[in-house]
């Protein structure tokens, strides 16, 4: 859709001139042929600056025009993901410009921004409801209580994958929002495994895994890093033991292995959500 043109002086002035007589801003409309918006905008400027004559601009007169503008919001709103030379082929379709300089000036004019979309572990409801109990219940724990946990995990570093970076449109302070995020799921692929563990204090003993990771491992790995750490740390002898609910970490062998040392242990359910001590 082309842009729209303003209207000659002498059509300005006769809508000034009905509306200085009494009639209505729809009875201008119906008699002159232009919409009731535009009759209002020309009466609203001579009120104003008491002239229905084109004021000098500040600048460059902006080559999109409004109605272009809102449609690529609109387009953006709805697919943050959206490229910009498919924002370039959308704008060319609604004959508006198609320069990347004036569609980015454009949506920044709106406050969208093009940024680098964050990457989050998927979460189901399950997931997302635990992890809110838990916060529930953690929320008034002390400083002194969190100071003395002993987090640990194992994490895949995948060697050859995708490390492609995708762009998303989207506002100030919403980086973390749905549709502004690429969410992860774990994959094979060329990598290694890492077993490691921190607390308030810092980093614990970091251990590369070698082999497929079974419950006979994980043991051994605890025999010869966990105590070690929590020693390293500082946290004492009444420390808690922090890991998920991966079947080797709760297999009859591990089970003993923490008994046979007294740890005190929580259980989380995907890395993320507290359930019930062993």
């Amino acid at each position: 859709m082309s842009k729209s043109k303003e209207l000659t002086v002498d059509l300005r002035d006769r809508i000034v001139l009905r509306h200085r007589s009494g009639e209505g801003y729809r009875k201008i409309s119906a008699a002159l042929k232009f919409p009731v918006s535009t009759v209002a905008s020309i009466i609203r400027k001579w009120k104003k600056f008491v002239t229905s004559r084109t004021l000098p601009r500040a600048g460059r007169p902006a080559k999109l025009s409004d109605r272009g503008r809102r449609a690529l919001v609109r387009e953006v709103t709805k697919n943050p993901m959206v490229t910009l030379k498919q924002l370039q082929h959308f704008s060319v379709e609604k004959g508006e410009p198609s320069r990347r300089t004036t569609i980015t000036a454009a949506l920044h004019q709106s406050g969208l921004y093009g940024r680098v979309a964050r990457w989050k572990p998927f979460l189901s409801k399950r997931h997302m409801t635990a992890c809110l109990e838990f916060a529930k219940t953690h929320l008034k724990d002390s400083q002194t209580m969190s100071n003395k946990i002993l987090w640990s995990d194992e994490t895949k570093i995948e060697l050859f994958g995708l490390n492609g970076k995708r762009h998303v449109w989207r506002n100030p302070c919403t980086a973390h929002h749905l549709a502004n995020i690429i969410l992860t799921l774990k994959h094979g692929g060329g990598s290694i495994m890492l077993w490691e563990c921190f607390s308030a204090a810092g980093t614990g003993r970091l251990v590369r895994v070698k082999g497929k990771m079974n419950a006979a491992i994980y043991r051994d790995i605890l025999d010869e890093n966990l105590l070690q750490s929590a020693l390293d740390l500082r946290l004492g002898q009444r420390f808690i033991f922090q890991q998920d609910n991966n079947p080797k970490h709760t297999d009859k062998i591990t089970k003993e292995c923490l008994q046979d040392n007294s740890v005190n242990v929580h259980l989380v359910v995907s890395g993320l959500q507290l359930v019930p001590r062993l």
